[in-house]
C-alpha cells in the first residue's frame, strides 16, 4: 500500500489516527459514466458543471399582484387602469405610464414596469381599474435575471455527492445528463458457524449456541444507503481455507471487501491470518469502544488489489465502526471531495457517566424534550436495541467522565447513515 502502517505507534491507534490513515490510504475510483439526471441521486459528480443560462432567464415577479411604475404610486394611494393580464409563461406588452398589469408569480416583468405590488395591498375595481394602497420602491418583489445563477457560473463542483437539491439545481439549468463516477463495488461476507439466517432455523427454533445473522441485514442496508454495488458471499465457515478462498473470490471484481466477525485473536478467528496470507494487514486495533478489533488491509488479485475492512462481530460494534470508519472511507473511494466526516453538535448531557475509559467511547443517546441528551441504560456492544432507541452517538474522549449539565459532542445518526 502507498501508506505503510507506523511501526512506532502504541499498540492501539487513536480514532483520529485511524481516520487519517484510512483517508491517506484511499484510492478513489476513476472510471466515469454518463447517467440521466433523474437517476443520479446519491452518485458522485465526476466533472464540474457550469450553467449556460441565467436563472431566472428574465426579470420576473415573486408574488401575485400588479406590475406598476413605482413613480405612479409614490403618493401611497393610486388608482390605475389595468391594461393586461400576465400569467407565468407569457410575455406582456410594454407598460405605459398610469397603468398596471395584473401579474402572477413567476411571470416576466413587462417592459416599463419597475415594481410589483402584492395583491393584498391592492383593491380591484369593476371597470378595469385597481387601487394601489402602497408606495412601492423600485425593484420591489422583482427577481432579477441571473439572480440565482449567472450564465458561465459554476453550479456543481467535481466530487459532489448528488442529493435531491443538487439534482434540482442541475435540472434548473437544463442538464438532462451528468457525468458521475461508477458505483463502488463492495463484497461482504460473514464468518461464524453459530450464524443462522432468519427463516432458516428448523421449526423457527434456533439450535443451542446459534444466533441470527443481524449484521448481514445492517451492513447491507448501510451499503445500500451509500449507493454501493454489493456482492454478498453470505456466511463463510469458520476455517482458514474457506476464509482465504472467499477473500480471493471477493477480490476479483470488487474495490472493497467488508467482513463481520473473526477479527479477534482466538483460534476460530481466521480473518487476520487469511488476509495476511492473501495480501497484507495494515492495522487492526483501535482505541475505540465499542469496536476495538477493526482490521484494515488489502487482498491481492491479478493486476492489483481490493481494500479490506474487517468489522467486529458484536452487532453494535459492527454498526458503530461502520459509521465511524467505513462510511468516510467509502465516500473517499467513491470520489467525494472535501470533508467526509460527519458534523457534530455541542449538546447538554442530562445524565452522569462516571466511568473514564482509556478508549474513546461512543455512547448511544437520545434527544429529550428539554433539548438535552439521555443515555440508553445498557451500553453493551451486543444490545442492538440501543441503536434503534437512540438518535445518535455521544463522542466521549478517552479518560473523560460525564456529569449532568456537561456540554458534549453529539453526532446524530442523520449525519452518519448516508
Amino acid at each position: 500500500m502507498a501508506n505503510e502502517s507506523p511501526k512506532s505507534r502504541a499498540p492501539m491507534l487513536s480514532v483520529r489516527e485511524a481516520l487519517d490513515f484510512l483517508q491517506g490510504a484511499a484510492r478513489p475510483v476513476h472510471e466515469t459514466q454518463i447517467v440521466q439526471t433523474l437517476g443520479a441521486n446519491g452518485r458522485v459528480l465526476a466533472a464540474s458543471q457550469v450553467s449556460t443560462i441565467d436563472v431566472p432567464s428574465a426579470d420576473n415577479t415573486q408574488m401575485d399582484g400588479y406590475a406598476v411604475r413605482a413613480a405612479d404610486c409614490a403618493g401611497g394611494t393610486a388608482t390605475l387602469t389595468v391594461t393586461q393580464r400576465i400569467p407565468a409563461g407569457t410575455v406582456g406588452k410594454p407598460l405605459e405610464a398610469g397603468t398596471a398589469a395584473r401579474i402572477f408569480t413567476g411571470a416576466m416583468i413587462p417592459q416599463g414596469a419597475d415594481a410589483v405590488v402584492m395583491q393584498e395591498q391592492c383593491e380591484a375595481g369593476l371597470d378595469n381599474t385597481v387601487t394601489i394602497m402602497h408606495a412601492p420602491q423600485a425593484g420591489e418583489w422583482i427577481r432579477r435575471a441571473g439572480e440565482d445563477i449567472e450564465a458561465g457560473g459554476l453550479i456543481l463542483a467535481a466530487g459532489t455527492r448528488l442529493r435531491s437539491q443538487e439534482l434540482g439545481l442541475a435540472a434548473s439549468v437544463g442538464l438532462a445528463n451528468l457525468p458521475v463516477y461508477r458505483r463502488l463495488r463492495v463484497a461482504v461476507f460473514f464468518t461464524g458457524d453459530e450464524l443462522t439466517m432468519p427463516g432458516e432455523a428448523p421449526g423457527g427454533q434456533l439450535a443451542p449456541g446459534a444466533i441470527y445473522n443481524s449484521n448481514r441485514f445492517t451492513l447491507r442496508a448501510l451499503l445500500e444507503n451509500l449507493g454501493c454495488a454489493i456482492s454478498d458471499f453470505g456466511i463463510v465457515p469458520d476455517t482458514l481455507e474457506a476464509t482465504r478462498e472467499t477473500l480471493r473470490n471477493a477480490a476479483r471484481q470488487n474495490d472493497l471487501i467488508i467482513t463481520s466477525g473473526g477479527v479477534s485473536v482466538g483460534e476460530e478467528d481466521h480473518i487476520k491470518p487469511a488476509v495476511e496470507a492473501e495480501g497484507r494487514l495494515n492495522m487492526w486495533q483501535i482505541a475505540v469502544k465499542p469496536g476495538k478489533p477493526l482490521a484494515f488491509g488489502e487482498v491481492d488479485r491479478d493486476g492489483g488489489s481490493a481494500f479490506f475492512l474487517g468489522l467486529p462481530g458484536n452487532p453494535v460494534s459492527s454498526f458503530v465502526t461502520f459509521l465511524l470508519f467505513v462510511r468516510p472511507f467509502i465516500l473517499r473511494l467513491q470520489g467525494v471531495a472535501g470533508s467526509v466526516e460527519p458534523r457534530a453538535y455541542a449538546m447538554r448531557a442530562d445524565f452522569d457517566w462516571p466511568k473514564a475509559d482509556r478508549r474513546n467511547e461512543f455512547l448511544r443517546v437520545r434527544i429529550n424534550d428539554a433539548g438535552g441528551l439521555d443515555l440508553f441504560p445498557n451500553q453493551s456492544s451486543g444490545v442492538l436495541t440501543s441503536t434503534v432507541w437512540g438518535d445518535g452517538l455521544l463522542d466521549k474522549p478517552a479518560g473523560q467522565a460525564i456529569k449532568v449539565g456537561d456540554i458534549v459532542r453529539f453526532i446524530p445518526f442523520s449525519e452518519l447513515l448516508h
